[in-house]
């Protein structure tokens, strides 16, 4: 038998020089960056390095930006045709292709993630989700929501740090479609690709006032969330967070779509494709170093497969590349801060206390920087909490079933419900499984696959609403199916 070949990669890195990162960053208002009273610095996680001081909003800069959305939808943005704004999407969607590399070096450089990543999935998807809603806003009375549908007025917006500028266009683009105008509050500590989108905002000649990005920490999307201006808030994040806001917004007029944690599912049975179950199950957990609300960080296995699963993926584990995000071989970056590497570290050491077996790979870690080793952990029970709750890091629990019924009581037992992964070569299991399963989006011997054309939302304590394709309008719609 001969030895298995392992073949090492020169480093790669991509060139940072394409960026210009200003020293200290303001808030974009009207159409204009403001400069900041306070501020805050952002790093990479990679490397630890201060790469910018951010402004924190207050009162007077979130007044300030949502008098400017008010203003600009009252005297601009209602007044435009669907056509009309349809133009002003498309534009920003061609000047973001244009300066896709700045964006995606931007990205790994503020969150962490492999450069990969963001230049071949953030930053196309961003831009798909601008050119189909720019498609959208002259259609609207097509979408099959009513002819008598009309925007909101100014969405308060709050993205999360995992995909900083995804985040932004799924939230954005809908909203500008629609005919709102926005507020934005991008996440602490990745605010960079939004406020270099505020700069494409201003080379597409966008309306003053129509976006507005201000940025700050959790007493900003506070502000936001309960200012009377605002008459619809839109937030990714976590349960916990997305809880507050929905008691917040209860007894007012606001209208609110939240998009929320997960503990996915993927199932695989034993009639599945094994070698490319492998690549699912990597793909599921580990991508964007499983900062992911919708990760598949439940792996259920079908009992007679489960060691030909393990010996399978442990080999798979052990070639995923960690390291510098800005290597173009990497596969797995830095976690996006300290504090949520700490949260990864607990959640694991509480896996291990409750006598879950933790199977690392080894892995050279540079010197400085947050970073964690893909990891998984076996003889799990639904009652240890790293099966319950969400560690949003490169951990996998690993979990097996008998029957196929067996396998659907396992998924949907917990609190969550955005997300489920299928692995089967039966088209009937398939489609007994997806009607069984209490998740928004289901994948079918694929996972993690995103399009602007599908909605994406879950159940229970996953959210409310959806984003994406036509039924992501209807959150920015109001009198939807009444005509």
């Amino acid at each position: 038998m001969e030895t298995p070949v392992n073949f090492d990669y020169a480093p790669a890195p991509e060139s940072r020089a394409i960026v210009t990162i200003k020293p200290t960053y303001g808030h974009f208002i009207a159409g204009k960056f403001v400069a900041g009273r306070k501020h805050f610095p952002t790093i990479n996680p990679a490397t630890e390095e201060v790469l910018s001081q951010i402004a924190l909003a207050g009162k007077a800069e979130v007044d300030s930006a949502i008098a400017a959305a008010r203003k600009a939808y009252i005297t601009t943005w209602s007044k435009l045709s669907g056509k009309e704004r349809g133009k002003y999407l498309f534009r920003i969607a061609r000047i973001m292709q244009e300066r896709a590399r700045e964006f995606a070096v931007l990205e790994t450089l503020d969150n962490g993630k492999p450069i990969r990543e963001s230049r071949d999935v953030d930053v196309p998807l961003a831009a798909a989700h601008f050119f189909y809603h720019a498609g959208w806003a002259d259609k609207l009375e097509f979408a099959g929501l009513g002819t008598s549908t009309k925007p909101h007025g100014v969405a308060g917006q709050i993205i999360p740090w995992n995909f900083p500028l995804l985040m932004l266009s799924w939230k954005v683009a809908p909203a500008l479609a629609t005919g709102n105008t926005v507020v934005l509050k991008p996440a602490e500590s990745t605010s960079l690709t939004a406020l270099l989108f505020a700069e494409v905002c201003q080379q597409a000649e966008l309306p003053a006032g129509v976006v507005n990005i201000v940025t700050g920490d959790g007493s900003t999307g506070a502000l936001i969330v309960n200012h009377p201006g605002i008459d619809k808030i839109a937030f990714t994040g976590s349960t916990e967070v997305g809880k507050i806001i929905a008691r917040a917004v209860a007894p007012t007029h606001k209208s609110v779509t939240l998009e929320l944690g997960g503990k996915a599912a993927n199932i695989i049975f034993d009639d599945a494709a094994i070698d490319e179950a492998i690549e699912g199950i990597v793909n599921g957990v580990f991508f964007n170093q499983g900062h992911v609300c919708c990760a598949g960080s439940r792996l259920l296995l079908q009992e007679n497969i489960v060691d030909e699963v393990l010996e399978k993926l442990k080999v798979r584990m052990a070639k995923i590349r960690v390291g510098d995000p800005m290597d173009k071989n990497t596969d797995l970056g830095a976690i996006n801060s300290k504090e949520q590497l700490l949260k990864i570290q607990d959640l694991s050491r509480v896996g291990e206390s409750e006598g879950g077996a933790r199977w690392s790979a080894p892995c050279d870690f540079p010197k400085k920087g947050f970073w964690f080793a893909p990891t998984i952990f076996t003889g799990v029970t639904q009652a240890h909490r790293i099966a319950r709750e969400e560690i949003f890091g490169p951990v996998l629990s690993v979990l097996t079933f008998r029957t196929p019924q067996e396998a659907m009581d396992k998924a949907n037992n917990t609190p969550f419900g955005l997300s489920a992964g299928i692995w089967s070569e039966k088209g009937s299991r398939i489609l007994w499984a997806s009607q069984q399963l209490r998740a928004g989006v289901i994948w079918v011997n694929t996972f993690n696959k995103f399009d602007p054309t599908s909605p994406f939302g879950g159940y229970k304590e996953s959210g409310w609403g959806r984003e994406g394709g036509r039924h992501g309008l209807s959150a920015y719609l109001k009198g939807v199916g009444h005509e």
